[in-house]
């Protein structure tokens, strides 16, 4: 290969790259400020709590409205007393999942989460469950787990649970 034919070449990466790059940062849209979530936090957050509280979510579309929208401000609760490189964590990984090429090539959803069907959601998240890379698997437990800690941190989720309340102490 010759010298100019190399040049040439790393030139167009270099220009491919940053189109690629500037491209994904003009979609990036930041789903989580200052202890807040954003408006593409909570269509990811949403979608993520009809799948994974499928069969606790109320049956009636507007009590099951309601139950998630309480659920995204005990979330926002939760998130915001956790330490900030955590709360970051969080962020990064709403604002991955929040990009629909992101969306389509880490969670495996081509559906925007508000469109995608709830058996389209929990099928994106048995996929990263089951990933063989580890990052994956962790932004799994991780949507799994606060979606679990702040929906039955909620005293009227308990009886689900058939748990009757911490006992009063004497």
């Amino acid at each position: 290969m010759q010298r100019r034919t190399l040049l040439q070449l790393g030139v167009a990466s270099a220009a491919l790259v940053a189109i690629a790059g500037g491209g994904a940062a003009l979609m990036h849209e930041r789903a989580w400020r200052d202890g807040k979530l954003l408006p593409a936090g909570r269509r990811v957050l949403a979608a993520v709590a009809r799948a994974v509280l499928d069969d606790s979510l109320p049956g009636d579309p507007s009590a099951q409205s309601a139950a998630v929208d309480s659920h995204l401000l005990r979330l926002e609760t939760t998130v915001s007393a956790m330490p900030t490189h955590t709360q970051r964590e969080v962020a990064d990984l709403l604002a991955l999942l929040a990009m629909p090429p992101l969306r389509a090539t880490f969670a495996g959803l081509t559906a925007p989460w508000e469109q995608a069907s709830v058996a389209d959601v929990q099928a994106a998240l048995q996929s990263l469950r089951h990933s063989s890379l580890l990052l994956r698997r962790q932004a799994y437990n991780a949507l799994r787990d606060l979606t679990h800690a702040a929906y039955f941190a909620d005293a009227s989720t308990w009886p689900l649970l058939r748990y009757p309340g911490p006992r009063a102490l004497a």
